[in-house]
């Protein structure tokens, strides 16, 4: 038997509690909003916690933990056009990865990789879940770039909320704000060429104007292109993560976007699953993004009622694992473990001089577990990483040795500028614990030895930098 919307709202009504009204009240007009077709391969970004888009922070490892403990959907890290449009896919024969790789044009990879690995998804555990995010400026470059992916891809997204130069100095990220035709023509191209040939949708992540007129105008002009979901970060863009999100404007682009149909995520500090339902609810957005909690633990996608927030011994032991099955980059490991190990941890400190992920496993006191410790031990000879720790090179040949040696020299330089720049990222954002903190010693090595090892620390950003097609993927926010 059917029942009409109408009926079906007047019978939940008539058991609303002053707990339940906010969420009956929201899933009660969502069955009478007015809603854009979603397209066969596309996913519907109603309903939805999902994981947001992040520097560093959003590469597979991160997005596998963050669907484990429960998200939704995940965003990949924002990918410069440039840094895909040249990149040939394939599938790893280890793991069923598929991965878009480039020869490297840094000379260190050079000697170490054939191929830079440029972007990497699971097709087996985020199928139907993962949204490919673009930095773009020019239409034509964003559907080339696309093309590429869209066909592994659940949606594609365009970044337009970034506020780090490494994204707004070629006009991409929050630039697009300044720029309004631009965006809309970015978007207007995707919609046109990629949505059809695909069937997937395509989104957009902005943040809010200087006033709700500016933002309000803003928003029409998106949800008139035809994209299926826009997220609306609640800070402006000269705001930095340590300031308060501002959600005064949030009821109105939830509004705005409901009149085209258009799904509306809240962004900006969302604590968790059960916080997000609270916005939700409160706000009338259909869905919300979380981004720096997750960072530190990817459990906060769990609700209260299914275990809540996991320790952080058993969120970091799950994304080892995740990070050595994905064949993940040792420096973005190494990073991710900065941001899940608390600081005043005896653990943190022991790992920073770790060198590959069979350390790692050590210092976590993971040894007892047979099968991890050999598939660190795999991926630390796959990766070249097993002479720098000294653990198990094979052979006495001398040279050998002093290349680990010199291996070794320029790694502790490397790492040392990798933590001097997760600890200023992290005083630039208030954190209190960053500011008692010590920077590293520096490693004395020669002067082009330390800019070869700084180029190094900071690949994923410095090479987007270039205005040549480069080797890279930079995830923002």
């Amino acid at each position: 038997m059917l029942v009409s919307p109408l009926r079906l709202v007047r019978t939940i009504m008539t058991s609303v509690t002053e707990e339940t009204a906010p969420v009956l009240a929201a899933a009660a007009a969502g069955l009478t909003q007015k809603r854009v077709p979603i397209p066969p391969r596309g996913v519907d970004y109603r309903g939805k916690i999902v994981l947001a888009p992040m520097v560093r922070s959003g590469e597979l490892p991160s997005r596998l933990l963050a669907l484990h403990y429960g998200a939704d959907l995940v965003w990949g890290p924002e990918t410069i056009d440039r840094a895909m449009i040249g990149t040939t896919r394939r599938v790893n024969p280890r793991n069923n990865c598929i991965e878009w790789t480039r020869v490297p044009t840094n000379n260190v990879k050079k000697e170490l990789f054939d191929e830079s690995v440029i972007y990497r998804i699971d097709p087996v555990r985020e199928a139907g879940r993962h949204i490919f995010q673009i930095g773009t400026s020019d239409p034509a470059r964003a559907v080339e770039c696309a093309k590429l992916v869209a066909a592994d891809v659940s949606g594609i997204d365009v970044n337009a909320g970034c506020p780090k130069p490494f994204s707004t100095h070629a006009g991409m990220g929050a630039a697009l704000l300044r720029t309004p035709e631009k965006l809309v023509s970015i978007l207007e191209a995707l919609v046109a060429e990629i949505k059809p040939a695909f069937d997937i949708g395509i989104s957009v992540k902005i943040r809010l104007l200087e006033t709700p007129a500016e933002t309000e105008a803003l928003v029409r002009r998106l949800c008139a292109t035809g994209i299926t979901g826009l997220t609306i970060h609640c800070r402006t863009t000269p705001m930095r993560p340590r300031e308060r999100a501002i959600r005064g404007q949030l009821r109105m682009i939830a509004d705005v976007c409901h009149e085209f149909g258009v799904a509306c995520l809240v962004n900006g500090d969302v604590e968790g699953r059960d916080h997000a339902l609270e916005l939700m609810a409160e706000y009338g957005t259909d869905g919300a993004m979380i981004a720096t909690c997750a960072e530190k633990n990817g459990s906060c996608f769990r609700a209260k009622a299914d275990g809540g927030l996991a320790t952080w011994e058993e969120a970091v032991a799950k994304y080892v694992r995740f990070a050595m099955e994905v064949e993940n980059k040792f420096h973005n490991t190494k990073f991710m473990l900065t941001q899940m190990v608390p600081g005043k941890s005896p653990k943190y400190r022991e790992l920073t001089p770790c060198k590959s992920y069979g350390k790692i496993i050590e210092v976590l006191g993971l040894t007892g577990d047979e099968e991890l410790v050999e598939m660190a031990r795999r991926t630390d000879e796959l990766m070249k990483l097993v002479a720098l720790d000294g653990s198990s090179s094979s052979g006495n040949d001398k040279s050998k040795v002093e290349a680990a040696g010199d291996d070794q020299k320029k790694n502790d330089l490397t790492n040392n500028v990798a933590q001097q720049g997760n600890l200023k990222r992290k005083r630039e954002d208030g954190d209190e614990e960053a500011e008692k903190q010590q920077p590293p010693p520096s490693t004395r090595i020669n002067g082009s030895e330390a800019v070869e090892a700084a180029t190094t620390a900071a690949a994923s950003v410095a090479e987007q930098q270039s205005s040549q097609p480069v080797a890279a993927a930079v995830a923002a926010s």
